[in-house]
């Protein structure tokens, strides 16, 4: 975990409930702020990326902690 990054627990949401929960978890946060987002769905390991790219974020990182994706996500502009 980030020293920084606020945490979104999205375990045991199914597609597209981890998204949309990050979408509302990022949208008070400042510009460069970071999210770490922790989710059950192996879903998150494509549709993260997708996104952050139609979003203007930024994935700093995604790996795998068991069953748990973990995704870090910067906010972008």
């Amino acid at each position: 975990m980030s020293d920084s990054a606020q945490i979104l627990d999205a375990k045991n949401l199914l597609c597209p409930l981890p998204i949309l929960r990050a979408e509302q978890a990022i949208r008070p946060l400042a510009v460069g702020a970071v999210i770490e987002i922790h989710a059950t769905d192996p879903g998150l390991v494509n549709d993260l990326p997708a996104w952050c790219s139609v979003n203007g974020h930024h994935i700093l990182e995604i790996r795998h902690e068991g069953r748990v994706v973990i995704g870090l996500v910067k906010k972008g502009a």
